[in-house]
């Protein structure tokens, strides 16, 4: 073989190299672009879990406080009404 043979067999097979490299590159680019869009849907998901918690905890604290307000107004009104039996005797 000549020099010039061997040098456009070199020329393609680099081009052939950076092709390759080129879609893997790209392929690694879409791979890196769902990973990170999953990751994302993740991250939403975690958060809205989170909203979810968060606001089911203030339920919960609400209703303690509603049941504790209830209970107080329960026990005034009876210690009113033992007062007023008392008051009667």
């Amino acid at each position: 073989m000549n020099d010039r043979t061997v040098r456009k067999k070199s020329e393609r097979v680099v081009s052939k190299e950076s092709e390759r490299f080129v879609l893997e590159k790209s392929e690694l680019t879409e791979e890196e672009e769902e990973e990170e869009e999953e990751e994302e849907e993740e991250e939403e998901e975690e958060e809205e879990e989170e909203e979810e918690e968060e606001e089911e905890e203030e339920k919960e604290k609400e209703k303690k406080k509603e049941e504790k307000t209830e209970k107080q107004k329960r026990e005034r009104e009876e210690e009113k009404e033992d007062k007023n039996r008392h008051k009667r005797r």
